[in-house]
C-alpha cells in the first residue's frame, strides 16, 4: 500500500521516491497560487474600499446608509458570514466556484473596511499598508523556510485570537482608548504569530498525490487564511500608528 513520509514525498509500494525536484516544483507552484490568490484578494478589497468611500463621500444618502443606519451592522458582519460559508462549503465547491466566492468575500471586506478612510488620513493608511506588507512578507517567508515545528504555537495563538475578539466586542460598548491600545498591541503579536504558523500549516497541506481540484481548493483556503492574517495585522497596526483625520 502506498504511503507518505513526513515531508509529503510519495513512496510507492516498492519504497522508491518520486523525483524530489518534481515535489519541489509542485510545492512551489502550490504556494505561488496561494500567494497569488491572496494578493488578488487584497487588491479587490482595496479597490472596493476606495470605490465605496468615494461613492459615500459624493452621496450623503449612501454615506448615511452604510455608516449610520442599522445597515452598517450588516456591512460589518457580512464578511464574517462569508468566511463561515467558504470554510463549510469549499470541499463541495468547484475550484472556479470557490474562486468566485473568495473574490466576493474580498469585495465585501472592502466595503466593510471603507470606513477607515473616515477615521485615518490617506497618507497614514498607505504608509501602514506597506509596513504591514513588509512585516507579513518577512513573517510568512520565515514560516515557510524555518525547520522549527510551529504546531505548538497553535493553541496559544487561538486563545489569543479569541481574547482579542472578545475584548474588541466589549470595547465597542466601553469605547476605552487604553483598552483599544492593549487590544491592538496584543492583536499585532497574535496575527504576526498566525502569519508564520499558518504559512507552515499551508505548506504542510500540500500533498503530491492530490489532483488539480483538491490542490486548487487547498490553495484558495490557504489564501483565505493568509488574507485574514494580513488584513487583521494591517488593522491592528493602523490602530497603533495611523494618523487620524
Amino acid at each position: 500500500m502506498a504511503d507518505y513520509d513526513n515531508q509529503g514525498v510519495y513512496r510507492a509500494q516498492t519504497g522508491t521516491h518520486v523525483d524530489a525536484r518534481g515535489i519541489d516544483a509542485g510545492l512551489r507552484a502550490y504556494m505561488l497560487s496561494v500567494y497569488n490568490y491572496m494578493a488578488i484578494g487584497v487588491a479587490i478589497t482595496g479597490l472596493a474600499a476606495l470605490g465605496t468611500f468615494y461613492l459615500a463621500s459624493t452621496n450623503a444618502a449612501v454615506a448615511q446608509l452604510l455608516y449610520v443606519s442599522p445597515l452598517k451592522w450588516v456591512v460589518m458582519l457580512a464578511p464574517l458570514g462569508m468566511v463561515f460559508y467558504l470554510s463549510a462549503r469549499i470541499q463541495r465547491m468547484s475550484v472556479p466556484g470557490a474562486q468566485i466566492a473568495f473574490w466576493v468575500f474580498a469585495g465585501m471586506m472592502g466595503v466593510s473596511l471603507s470606513s477607515i478612510f473616515l477615521v485615518y488620513t490617506g497618507e497614514s493608511i498607505v504608509r501602514v499598508f506597506f509596513i504591514s506588507a513588509a512585516a507579513f512578507g518577512g513573517l510568512s517567508l520565515w514560516g515557510y523556510m524555518t525547520k522549527k515545528d510551529l504546531s505548538g504555537w497553535g493553541s496559544f495563538l487561538i486563545m489569543g485570537l479569541i481574547g482579542v475578539i472578545i475584548a474588541s466586542v466589549v470595547n465597542i460598548f466601553l469605547a476605552s482608548s487604553a483598552m483599544q491600545f492593549a487590544i491592538s498591541v496584543i492583536g499585532v503579536l497574535v496575527f504576526a504569530g498566525l502569519t508564520a504558523y499558518d504559512t507552515q500549516r499551508i505548506k504542510e497541506m500540500y500533498y503530491v498525490g492530490d489532483d488539480g481540484t483538491v490542490t486548487g481548493r487547498k490553495a484558495i483556503m490557504g489564501a483565505l487564511r493568509l488574507y485574514l492574517d494580513f488584513i487583521n495585522l494591517f488593522i491592528m497596526l493602523l490602530s497603533l500608528f495611523g494618523g487620524r483625520e
